[in-house]
């Protein structure tokens, strides 16, 4: 496929392929060390597999490659990983740690912990007995059990550039056609970089994020693992037989607020995995009914205002029948976003928070309303992206203290 700009579509003389290629040799030209992010899906497998070929040629086998376990993942996943490493070309660090997950299936259990140490009976698959895997907690001297992922990447990547006492690369496998985050990922223009190429992403001091196959499309990475006759994760043609389109077919944990769309997926293609999950995280079933199709409650946004409530009564109403400590979260939350349109909605001329407003308008979190609060309690979306807020560390600490807090530290937060 050829590269083109975004919005003139002018057509370069370089194939995505190409284009891949010489970004990966920028990469071994300038750094002495990286590391693969390799999640067992098909763009990490492509970049990785794109990754080998150059170490093959330069004689720099084997290739260090991350690769962190979120314990519940397809057995075709887990195959696949084992596959890549059994060629001998990898030098793997599997990652089987109690790490801190996000479950949007319960407001009673709003996190998980993967590979926890005091439900050992209910894991949904045994530690992998393979070279490089890192299952003892003491392992890392950064690492405590109950870490978030995100904290564990950053943490990890500072600890391999300590070790290697050199400026490292971490190879990532981002395409930004799969969404408007990683699109913004290589747009962003007040990003630092190295040496000011735009396909990386400066992490920290010496530590730099590069994405080799950015502008490759869906089509595109099945094309060249047809035409290399490389390996890939087997379950994504088992997605192919379940009628799910090509631009659909991902591989994460499950449970995430955009994940568990995919959930119902287990039971089809794995369905003595999908038992396990069931017993192994609360909510499991409940998400893969709720969240398959449109106009569903998990799924989308639509959903019917029950009669006789108007979306602050029913906002309120859900909250109050909510857990304490999830309650408190919300009302939190909540306060920020009216106390921000109170102080800026005037400059908008938003004089009051209606109950709805246009969809349009709400859609693009251009106005305010009752009806995009009620939008979140109803999704469960415990970022409360629906109204404008994302993940931070300071709500992710909150998820270690939730079940700590009392019943009536709840109610100091007037809504």
């Amino acid at each position: 496929m050829k590269r083109s700009t975004t919005r003139s579509k002018v057509e370069l003389e370089e194939n995505v392929l190409e284009a891949a290629k010489k970004r990966i040799a920028y990469i071994f030209n300038h750094f002495k060390y990286f590391y693969v992010s390799f999640s067992g899906g098909k763009d990490s497998g492509v970049l990785l597999n794109l990754v080998i070929q150059e170490a093959e040629k330069r004689n720099r086998l084997p290739v260090d490659v991350l690769i962190v376990d979120f314990e519940a993942q397809y057995e075709e996943t887990h195959s696949f990983i084992k596959r890549m490493i059994s060629t001998g070309k990898i030098n793997p660090y599997w990652i089987c740690l109690p790490i801190s997950l996000r479950n949007s299936l319960s407001q009673f259990q709003p996190k998980w912990l993967c590979w926890d140490p005091n439900r050992t009976k209910d894991w949904i698959k045994e530690t992998p007995k393979h070279p490089g895997v890192i299952s003892n907690p003491n392992a890392l001297p950064f690492f405590s059990v109950g870490m978030e992922f995100e904290e564990f990447v950053y943490r990890f990547a500072h600890w391999y550039q300590q070790e290697k006492t050199e400026p490292v690369a971490v190879l990532i496998g981002l395409r930004a056609d799969e969404s408007l985050h990683r699109f913004n990922t290589i747009k962003n223009i007040h990003k630092q970089k190295f040496k000011d190429k735009p396909w990386t992403t400066k992490m920290q001091p010496n530590i730099y994020m590069a994405y080799p196959i950015y502008d490759w499309k869906t089509r595109d990475i099945w094309i060249a693992n047809t035409r290399f006759s490389w390996d890939y994760n087997r379950i994504y043609e088992l997605m192919h037989k379940a009628g799910v389109p090509l631009s659909m077919q991902r591989l994460c944990q499950p449970f995430g607020d955009e994940q568990r769309k995919g959930l119902w997926l287990y039971q089809i293609l794995e369905p003595y995995t999908w038992q396990k999950l069931v017993s192994r995280v609360e909510g499991c079933n409940f998400g893969a009914r709720y969240s398959k199709d449109q106009g569903r409650i998990l799924g989308y946004y639509r959903f019917k205002l029950p009669s006789g409530f108007t979306y602050k009564q029913y906002s309120k109403y859900l909250l109050s029948t909510m857990p304490p400590h999830v309650e408190k979260h919300y009302r939190e939350r909540i306060y920020k976003f009216l106390l921000w349109w109170k102080n800026n909605g005037h400059k908008k001329g938003i004089t009051y928070i209606p109950d709805f407003a246009d969809s349009k308008l709400e859609s693009r979190k251009q106005i305010p309303s009752w009806r995009r609060i009620c939008k979140v309690l109803i999704k469960n979306d415990y970022w409360c992206r629906g109204l404008s807020f994302g993940y931070n560390q300071a709500v992710a600490k909150q998820y270690h203290s939730l079940y700590g807090l009392k019943d009536d530290d709840s109610r100091k937060i007037k809504v």
